[in-house]
């Protein structure tokens, strides 16, 4: 239990700003370990997105209260995710090969690509959860949680199922590309779907929304293939990002059908 406790907190740290023990460190055979619990983790983004959106719109507008609600993801995983999206943006919108890729989504700075990006998704999200936000307290708590977990889920699976494309080992997300057991299939299985299982109490239909997810995860996962051999951390980020708000939208196309 103790040795499971550390690996939850070397996810929380690595994904997250939230302080951690310590002791906690990014020991490579925990931090490989930590995969099983990165779905969990969007339990407690999307947990506290949804109180900064729920307590900011009792005082404020609920378009106020939806951005914040955004920005409060943000903060709580510095952007990681985000990060990586716009550096996908750049490598696979200006690179035409595989080593002019990887040494783009390399460079810290954002080019025009990964900025359009950014917009567009931020609009995208900012309308979907407008539109969303309408049900009751516990559907959209139920809906801010599934979305991070599920498209976390998503973009793990891919470390299951394709190599680490590059072959230095200066990148951060290269400890947890090494190998994984059956644990760490199962426990992000668990964790990715469970909220969406809750979620369908409400409508069993709302089960369908993994249908597109999948669909995004599996294009994304081939994309990334073609073009570099396998998925680096940006390309996690990006699959976390995309299959995000394609449940959303799946969830609003669900709805104009019950």
């Amino acid at each position: 239990m103790k040795k499971e406790i550390h690996i939850f907190f070397t996810a929380l740290m690595f994904y997250t700003r939230i302080p951690c023990p310590k002791n906690i460190d990014h020991n490579p055979d925990y931090l490989n370990k930590a995969s099983r619990y990165f779905p969990f983790i969007g339990w407690i983004v999307g947990v506290i997105s949804f109180a900064v959106y729920y307590f900011s719109s009792i005082l404020l507008s609920n378009d106020i209260a939806i951005i914040l609600a955004i920005i409060a993801g943000i903060l709580t995983t510095g952007a990681f995710h985000e990060d990586g999206f716009a550096d996908v943006c750049d490598g696979f919108g200006g690179g035409w090969t595989k080593e002019k890729i990887l040494i783009i989504m390399k460079d810290s700075a954002i080019g025009a690509y990964g900025a359009i990006g950014l917009v567009l998704l931020f609009l995208l999200k900012f309308e979907s959860l407008s539109t969303l936000s309408s049900q009751s307290t516990i559907c959209n708590l139920l809906l801010f949680v599934s979305a991070h977990a599920l498209s976390r889920l998503a973009a793990i699976s891919i470390v299951f199922t394709h190599q680490y494309s590059r072959d230095d080992a200066t990148s951060k997300s290269k400890p947890i590309a090494q190998s994984y057991t059956w644990r760490e299939v199962l426990g992000a299985f668990f964790f990715g779907l469970m909220p969406l299982l809750f979620l369908s109490y409400f409508q069993w239909q709302f089960l369908l929304s993994i249908i597109p997810v999948i669909i995004a995860r599996f294009f994304l996962a081939r994309y990334f293939q073609k073009w570099i051999d396998g998925y680096t951390g940006d390309c996690l980020g990006a699959t976390q990002q995309v299959c995000e708000v394609v449940f959303y939208l799946s969830i609003i196309g669900i709805w104009k059908f019950i």
